[in-house]
């Protein structure tokens, strides 16, 4: 069943489930590693994080719903030292980082990631993830977080096409038009389709444009084979620099990073941010801690700020729709600046949020028939 924006939103956004997230005296009892949401007394989480000194982040590049102020803020306000580890990687890479270094308490090892709905449950069903309410868990919607804190939404974005208005002079409206011949040798995704999950969602958009759905995704996977035959599509995983340069002049990515990529440019190159007429598609990401997470009390402080308002409109300043944005309305904490700067509704209007077991049948059924079907490898640029 397809799940539209309009009534997703009032799910999302409209929700006012209060749950109480103060600490009993046996989580006070508890070491501060193992709690499971904020102690009574804050303070005594920023002290033992301040005491860990550092917190290994995995796959935020700072253009990334403006993870770059996130990530700064943090570490000046706490006087905690931020590792950052593969800043371009996808959501598959972030949880292998944590399989990975199971053993390993060194530099390597992530503490917290950030990745696509449909991975969280995953990631706790492999025991990778540690539980952690926020203080404002209550705020937080009900059919976007696990019930247990394993791991929790924390904003939402559509695909759009990001191009390069310079190289591009008639940009695409719609998926139909990208396997132009004018478009030979232009089109590329933002991830390799077998384990990004912005390159899947890409994929499950391309399907609802050309008659599949969620249900149905290998419309989508002829599509790409497709636009490889016909010599538009390009195999090299597509950031701003390729954008830039016009080798990947036309791609699809989320809407909050194509934004912020327009602004980071400002005009040099010009690029354009365009919602397709059809197979719009909108897609949640989750947080989680890592089980074996090396700085676990740091890695629950920046769950805190992340959740906290700061934290909430520093993605939004980044385009990003944060998951508590219906309790920062209500509140009226919005700065009338930042809301001026989000595209407008309308432009939403046709989006399709995948339900969770949709977007997981998807995401396995494009891991394994990317390669027979359209039979590419997507990689980064050497």
């Amino acid at each position: 069943m397809k799940k539209i924006l309009v009534p997703f939103i009032s799910l999302l956004f409209l929700a006012g489930i209060v749950i109480g997230a103060a600490a009993n005296g046996t989580q006070e009892a508890k070491p501060m590693a193992l709690l499971t949401q904020a102690p009574a007394k804050f303070n005594d989480l920023v002290t033992a994080a301040q005491k860990e000194g550092q917190l290994t982040v995995i796959a935020l590049p700072h253009d990334w719903v403006n993870y770059g102020e996130a990530i700064s803020t943090f570490s000046k306000k706490y006087g905690i030292k931020i590792n950052e580890l593969n800043p371009d990687g996808g959501s598959g890479d972030e949880i292998e980082a944590i399989k990975a270094n199971k053993d390993n308490k060194g530099p390597q090892a992530p503490d917290v990631i950030d990745v696509g709905l449909s991975f969280g449950p995953d990631a706790r069903t492999a025991g990778l993830l540690s539980p952690y309410k926020v203080q404002t868990w209550g705020t937080i919607p009900e059919n976007v977080k696990d019930a247990d804190g394993y791991w929790y939404g924390d904003y939402y974005g559509a695909l759009a096409f990001e191009v390069n208005l310079d190289v591009v002079k008639t940009p695409p409206q719609d998926w139909a038009d990208l396997l132009q011949p004018a478009f030979k040798g232009q089109v590329a995704l933002a991830g390799d389709p077998r384990t990004a999950n912005q390159a899947i969602m890409a994929i499950g958009a391309a399907a609802l444009a050309n008659g599949g759905s969620f249900d149905n995704p290998k419309p989508g996977l002829d599509y790409f084979d497709k636009l490889n035959k016909a010599g538009n599509f390009v195999p090299l995983i597509a950031v701003p620099g390729t954008v830039d340069s016009g080798e990947t002049p036309v791609t699809m990515r989320w809407d909050y990073n194509a934004l912020s990529n327009r602004d980071k440019s400002d005009g040099n190159p010009n690029i354009g941010v365009i919602i397709p007429a059809s197979g719009v598609v909108a897609g949640v990401y989750v947080q989680a801690i890592s089980a074996y997470a090396p700085h676990p009390n740091a890695a629950r402080l920046w769950m805190e700020f992340l959740y906290s308002d700061e934290g909430q409109i520093i993605w939004l300043k980044g385009y990003g729709h944060p998951v508590r944005y219906a309790d920062l309305a209500a509140r009226g904490v919005i700065p009338a600046d930042v809301a001026a700067k989000m595209p407008p509704a309308a432009a939403y209007t046709k989006a399709v949020f995948p339900t969770l077991a949709q977007e997981a049948s998807n995401k396995q059924y494009i891991a394994d028939n990317w390669d027979s079907i359209v039979n590419v490898k997507v990689q980064a640029k050497q």
